[in-house]
């Protein structure tokens, strides 16, 4: 199981019905990791925790939008080389934060060609249940149609039975769309 995994190997068995067995063990591992991987990918961030590192443009406010939430923890702020402080109580001169923003007390985001540094950790302690719900049946529908790969229908007996062929089934997409990042910074 790579670390990016949003998901284990027990969940996707038991959404298949496929607990009392090893047969395939290794190409569901194998599914979990693609499609976390492509799931990540086509989300345009990730998930876990992780360290990030930013130069942006000061836009003359006092607040300024994280590239990648939820935010964690915030290292370093600084603006045109000055390091801010922490704001203790979000009165106090320095800075703060919530989930997305980082907010300046006593400062601005002065305008300004990439003038601002930041440096934050932002992401999920675990991956939210919804967002792992999606990965496990978009795996589990990958694992279940591999019998059928380059078929978008087939007849038999005069009855057509016609594949899904999309990227997401619409219920996975409306949960990934709303973790996607759109905004580009």
């Amino acid at each position: 199981m790579a670390a990016t995994d949003l998901t284990t190997l027990a969940n996707v068995k038991g959404w298949l019905g496929l607990a009392n067995t090893t047969t395939d063990d290794a190409l569901l591992a194998r599914l979990i990791t693609a499609y976390s991987s492509y799931i990540q990918t086509w989300l345009n961030r990730l998930i876990a925790i992780v360290a990030y590192s930013e130069q942006r443009s000061g836009t003359g406010k006092c607040a300024i939008t994280a590239g990648d939430y939820p935010l964690v923890s915030v290292t370093l702020v600084q603006v045109d080389g000055v390091t801010i402080p922490a704001s203790p109580d979000g009165i106090q001169p320095g800075y703060y934060f919530d989930e997305n923003t980082i907010y300046l007390a006593g400062y601005a985001f002065t305008r300004g060609r990439a003038n601002v540094k930041l440096a934050y950790t932002a992401g999920f302690t675990s991956t939210p249940p919804e967002l792992e719900q999606a990965v496990i049946e978009l795996v589990a529908l990958r694992y279940k149609e591999r019998d059928r790969i380059g078929h978008q229908s087939k007849t038999l007996a005069g009855e057509t039975v016609s594949f899904y062929i999309k990227d997401f089934p619409d219920s996975v997409q409306t949960i990934l769309n709303n973790y996607k990042k759109v905004v580009p910074l």
